[in-house]
């Protein structure tokens, strides 16, 4: 009887414990991801009013490239990459130098034109504080490590207004095929509260919304199903473009800064030649998608390109937004091609691409709930664990730990970052023995 005592009387200490942490550290990042908003929103306004603002970009990424190369290398490309790396190879350890780095860096890159994301720099400015408060109380490795994994599931919730698929996100974003149940409730109190102060200062979450979903038709659950091999060859598309330009920038001789600042000028002639909406944060873009008007083909093809060389090319800033953008825009196109409501697809295209080029499938599925409604649950189901194993073995987030291989045909070595692995087919038992071992 006394053991059972002293062992709930743990848990609730436990809990209790984990309870205040994970409110501070709600709370510090719906403080920051609001100022960050705040700070974004005045720039891309004061640059947008200026007749000749778009001239900017090419600076601007070349001074992110500038930030990123020679000052605080941990603040370039995406938030979220940076900060799983840092839980994975430093024990969440993250210098407190990244926060202004990370500010300065995205609105240099997104405030001129840049084609990249919001939530991933208030996910790695959240965690980057998470660690600072670590580093305060000198905690250790594994409560450093739950602090910034909550600090992932305060920034995704903040921007996106999704406290259930905040939660889970800081859960399922670390690896492939593996959920951190042990973080589950301090993310889930950190994210509900970062939700709520981001809200209660103002700041709108993105909150899309599309039309209603039908209840359970059998004929569109098949075309859900069809939409999710759609979403995971996509996947692979961006994230093989992503892959290669990464391969090309190294393999120049040019210093960061020319990089980003010749980038900037082919992105300037992009937005030129197929449509300025391919630049940007595209949240409006989105967000007429999910209404059901239906974008051209290059929309989403371009900003497949454009984020690709501004992440890449020394700008700063989120995946998870322009992934979000291809996912609306293509959907939308593939919906009116089956004579469908496009903003249906359009809404599945933004789950079933999450799902597959970040493999985070319970977080897209819940994302798309809360967004769309309890009735779009069985076809986001289908769309994103059809996008999720067609995807393969790669991901837009190269620093996520393998643990899983999504077909018993393939081998490759687990616990291992997905970018840098390569998978092959497993050779054929022979024999009944080499089928048991």
């Amino acid at each position: 009887m006394l053991r059972h005592l002293s062992e709930e009387a743990i848990l609730f200490v436990h809990l209790l414990k984990w309870l205040i942490l994970a409110t501070t550290v709600g709370g510090l990042v719906g403080l920051s991801s609001t100022g960050f908003m705040l700070l974004l929103s005045l720039v891309i306004d004061g640059v947008a009013s200026i007749t000749w603002g778009w001239w900017f970009l090419p600076i601007g990424l070349a001074l992110s490239a500038w930030v990123t190369t020679r000052l605080v290398p941990e603040a370039g490309g995406q938030g979220v990459e940076r900060v799983i790396r840092s839980i994975h190879l430093q024990s969440g350890k993250i210098a407190w130098q990244v926060i202004p780095a990370k500010i300065g860096a995205t609105i240099l890159t997104i405030g001129t034109g840049g084609s990249a994301g919001n939530i991933g720099p208030c996910v790695q400015i959240g965690s980057g504080l998470s660690a600072a408060v670590a580093d305060l109380f000198q905690f250790e490795a594994p409560e450093r490590k739950t602090l910034v994994m909550c600090g992932l599931s305060a920034g995704f919730s903040a921007i996106f207004g999704a406290p259930l698929a905040g939660a889970i996100f800081g859960i399922e974003a670390l690896f492939i095929g593996s959920l951190t149940y042990h973080v589950l409730f301090p993310s889930a109190v950190a994210s509900i509260v970062a939700y709520l102060v981001a809200t209660w200062l103002g700041i709108p979450p993105l909150n899309f919304h599309a039309h209603l979903f039908p209840f359970f038709d059998f004929s569109f659950l098949l075309l859900a199903l069809v939409a999710g091999v759609v979403f995971g060859i996509l996947a692979v598309i961006f994230i093989e473009c992503l892959n290669g330009a990464t391969r090309l920038t190294n393999a120049l001789h040019l210093s960061p800064v020319i990089q980003g600042f010749l980038a900037g000028w082919i992105l300037l002639g992009l937005g030129t030649l197929i449509s300025p909406l391919i630049l940007g944060l595209g949240k409006e873009t989105i967000q007429r998608a999910l209404e059901g008007q239906v974008s051209l083909w290059a929309l989403f093809l371009g900003k497949i390109i454009t984020t690709t060389l501004t992440l890449r090319f020394g700008g700063s800033g989120g995946i998870i937004l322009p992934i979000c953008f291809i996912g609306a825009t293509s959907g939308g196109i593939f919906g009116a091609m089956l004579f469908q409501d496009p903003s249906l697809f359009a809404a599945l295209g933004i789950a079933g691409l999450l799902a597959g080029a970040i493999n985070t499938p319970l977080t897209a599925m819940l994302l798309g709930m809360e967004l769309f409604g309890v009735t779009s649950g069985p076809y986001l189901l289908l769309t994103c664990t059809v996008a999720f194993l067609l995807s393969g073995h790669r991901s837009a987030i190269p620093t996520q730990l393998l643990q899983l291989q999504k077909a018993p045909a393939l081998r490759g070595t687990l616990q291992k970052e997905i970018g840098q692995e390569t998978f092959n087919l497993r050779d054929q038992p022979n024999t009944r023995k080499d089928e048991e071992q």
